[in-house]
């Protein structure tokens, strides 16, 4: 479904010497904020495609946009130690791709994962955050939603075509996602699998369902309330699915109490996490990364 044309792939080597791969759209590396892109848990590059195209080329600003492939995901090696697929080895590959591209700062958009990442750079990084989308994720992970997550990685089915796949999405995620029409969930299974011999297959190592099946969901998970609170001087804008399991009303409405910079929307029709392509989210989003970014301009 994707032209290659209309972005360039990027290959470099994380810290320890993996090859990993990003997406880059758009020339200029300079003028306005790029646009860093970082998916969720079993999630590509690919996922950023339409929103990448808009940013890049059709919003009022027009962006360079990177969107990346962590380890195990997408067209960046796999890693033979699955202790590695975890957020701060996957935000330190981040900033060497960054380094990489030249690039010391950046407007952020994170879906689940990548909004985990997003915190930890805020620690690891701060100076290279100069604004924030959180796309379904926030300091508190509600264990119901990760339950979920586990259940359905469990069970993933093995489609031979699109057309089945895309029926085992729909009856996996359906209810949460009213909203989608036909075409949203060709473009979401296009993103998730890749073609071989053999038929489709989830394009990420498989040794990721363990780092997910492994969690004691009986104990309380660790929140993130102290990287959160270190981002407060960060222009953010929040997203949540109106049907999320992962991100509660509950912990959206916390954010705002202690980010006194934070905008939240909430989507309707959708759950975890929102498909930022849809409806009016591509201009909302391009239209917060230019507010924030003249409020950041000295007069």
């Amino acid at each position: 479904m994707a032209s290659e044309q209309l972005f360039s792939d990027f290959f470099y080597s994380a810290p320890d010497g993996l090859k990993l791969h990003a997406r880059v759209y758009g020339e200029a590396n300079s003028g306005p904020w790029p646009v860093v892109c970082l998916p969720g848990l079993t999630r590509n590059a690919r996922d950023f495609h339409e929103l990448a195209l808009y940013l890049s080329t059709h919003a009022a600003t027009p962006r360079k946009v990177i969107a990346f492939d962590y380890r195990g995901r997408g067209q960046s090696a796999y890693d033979p130690d699955v202790k590695n697929y975890n957020v701060g080895v996957e935000a330190g590959d981040i900033l060497a791709g960054l380094a990489a591209l030249n690039i010391g700062e950046a407007a952020f958009i994170g879906t689940s994962r990548g909004g985990l990442i997003i915190h930890v750079l805020g620690t690891m990084r701060p100076s290279v955050l100069k604004a924030i989308v959180f796309n379904d994720i926030g300091p508190v992970i509600e264990t119901a939603g990760l339950a979920h997550i586990q259940s359905y990685l469990e069970r993933d089915p093995a489609p031979k075509t699109l057309t089945q796949a895309t029926a085992a999405q729909r009856s996996v995620h359906g209810e949460d996602f009213s909203a989608l029409a036909g075409a949203d969930w060709d473009r979401m299974v296009w993103a998730l699998y890749r073609e071989t011999d053999g038929g489709l297959v989830p394009d990420f190592d498989p040794k990721l369902v363990d780092t997910v099946a492994s969690l004691d969901l009986t104990q309380k998970l660790p929140d993130l309330w102290p990287q959160f609170e270190a981002l407060a001087a960060i222009p953010l804008l929040a997203i949540r699915g109106a049907n999320s399991r992962l991100l509660s009303i509950d912990t959206l409405k916390q954010m705002r109490e202690r980010h006194s910079m934070m905008e939240a929307i909430t989507v309707e029709g959708q759950g975890h996490a929102p498909f930022l392509e849809t409806g009016s989210l591509p201009g909302y989003i391009a239209a917060f990364l230019d507010q924030a970014e003249r409020k950041k301009i000295p007069k």
